[in-house]
């Protein structure tokens, strides 16, 4: 049964994090007035309800804090605060806490230099965590979004917690940063380790040992629930949480019937090249046998599976948007992907859409292993329902394709497509070696599907044709007036 996310408005997400806030501060004892709370729920809210979130949402960070564990609730509650590659930007409130920090220089953010920096005791911890010094280039993809997250979490805290409270927080936020090798041996849970030791020295704090492995552990769940959908017993699931990071950093896709062949095709390649060369040994974290092996390794299968389903799974689609692609290519580049399968279903003109015109296979080709039987269902019953709604969940034309050709040569026209994406193969050429009964059908079902809509326009042509031949008196003329 496919279960469809709910999404909570920003009132209501207001005041589910206003209550974290007020239950996670009692629990460590700390004393906030209200008004400061409420504050801080508004300052986290604000950017995690942005128009480009479907992903990194409000309940997102609800569900990566638990409900268990204080410091945990707070470093999840900050953890995504900051996201500028999904935001395109940096919240205006936000920006208070880190503009004195960092800049901008060549489209790339900085940490200012030391002579730039202010004397600040919480700004030194949070930078000896991450390891980063004055005048680092922030990477993206290495802690930049993280760091300036556990940043703004330090900085709104630090009147209200204590600096050892700050450091277990920051730390948690730190090891959020996903996909990281073991370095010389040493995993990055490992190095968080490391470091925290160094700086409860450094800097004079009162953790003991065991309190800083316990902080590492908590950075463990904390980390482990930010990446949990890749063990999602469900591969359905698994590709809606897929489907709901697409439209986050391809902002052309959010609104089904503007964004073209290209752009969907896009956003397909970058998901496919990013999970198929992810690795199932750096998604989760383990720490002096926390999680437990069996745990631990289950969670690592699960998402290898899921993995392998994702890339066949995306592959079949690159097939089938290739072929729309190679099809459209004459028309120009910005041919909508609406225009060459139709609406949704929901606002199709009486439900046509492009698969309305195939055929029934006979003989289709049947799934060879349990892999292709999953993939097969997801593409023709589709994934489970995510938060965005720019896009069918089932692949009708994919799932046409795989019942022609069947999965080898779906995988073997994946290759192809791609050669054609990079400019190395021509349309032409792509299509001449494409399977010729599933082109010959597909250009079939365009042809009458441009024919429904040649056929509505002819409609109000007779109906304009037919007001045009009675008399003039009979129609209403609106003379624009004259400045005379």
């Amino acid at each position: 049964m496919l279960v469809e996310k709910t999404v909570i408005d920003s009132k209501e997400a207001y005041l589910q994090c206003l209550e974290k806030l007020i239950w996670a501060i009692a629990r460590l004892n700390a004393e906030v007035e209200p008004t400061e709370l409420a504050r801080i729920a508004e300052l986290i809210v604000q950017p995690m309800t942005g128009p480009w979130r479907f992903f990194h949402t409000p309940e997102h960070i609800f569900e990566v804090g638990g409900n268990e564990d204080a410091i945990e609730v707070l470093a999840a509650l900050f953890h995504d605060i900051v996201y500028v590659q999904v935001d395109r930007s940096i919240n205006f409130n936000v920006s208070y806490y880190i503009t004195p920090v960092t800049k901008e220089v060549n489209k790339q953010l900085r940490i200012r230099e030391q002579s730039e920096l202010p004397a600040d005791a919480t700004l030194e911890m949070v930078m000896l965590v991450f390891g980063f010094v004055p005048g680092e280039v922030l990477n993206p993809f290495a802690g930049q979004n993280e760091f300036l997250s556990a940043l703004v979490a330090a900085k709104s805290l630090e009147p209200f917690l204590k600096p050892e409270q700050l450091l277990q927080i920051v730390a948690c936020i730190e090891e959020t940063i996903p996909f990281r090798s073991a370095e010389w041996g040493v995993t990055a849970t490992g190095r968080l380790y490391d470091r925290l030791q160094a700086i409860t020295s450094l800097l004079h704090l009162s953790l003991t040992d065991e309190q800083i492995r316990e902080t590492v552990k908590k950075a463990v769940r904390i980390a482990n629930r930010d990446v949990i959908s890749f063990a999602h017993e469900s591969s359905a699931h698994f590709l809606a949480n897929t489907w709901n990071l697409l439209p986050e950093t391809n902002h052309n896709i959010t609104s089904y019937g503007f964004y073209t062949v290209r752009d969907y095709r896009v956003a397909l390649l970058k998901m496919e090249g990013f999970l198929t060369y992810l690795q199932p040994e750096v998604i989760f974290r383990q720490f002096e046998g926390f999680p437990d092996d069996r745990t631990y390794q289950r969670w690592e299968t699960t998402a290898r599976y899921n993995l392998e389903i994702a890339e066949l799974y995306l592959g079949c689609k690159l097939v089938a948007i290739a072929l729309l692609e190679a099809l459209s290519s004459g028309l120009g580049l910005d041919v909508s992907l609406a225009m060459m399968m139709g609406e949704l279903p929901d606002r199709a003109d009486k439900g046509i859409r492009l698969e309305s015109f195939f055929p029934e296979i006979e003989k289709p080709r049947q799934p060879q292993t349990l892999l292709e039987t999953e993939v097969f269902n997801l593409l023709e019953n589709g994934r489970a329902k995510s938060t965005s709604n720019t896009d069918l969940e089932n692949s009708p034309l994919a799932t046409f394709m795989v019942k022609i050709v069947g999965f080898d040569e779906m995988r073997y026209q994946c290759d192809r497509a791609k050669q054609f994406f990079r400019a190395n193969l021509e349309a032409d050429d792509f299509i001449t070696d494409f399977n010729p009964i599933v082109t010959e059908i597909v250009v079939d079902s365009i042809l009458k599907l441009f024919e429904t809509r040649k056929s509505t326009i002819y409609r109000y042509y007779d109906i304009t044709s037919e007001l045009k031949s009675k008399p003039q008196t009979n129609f209403p003329v609106r003379l624009s007036q004259s400045n005379d």
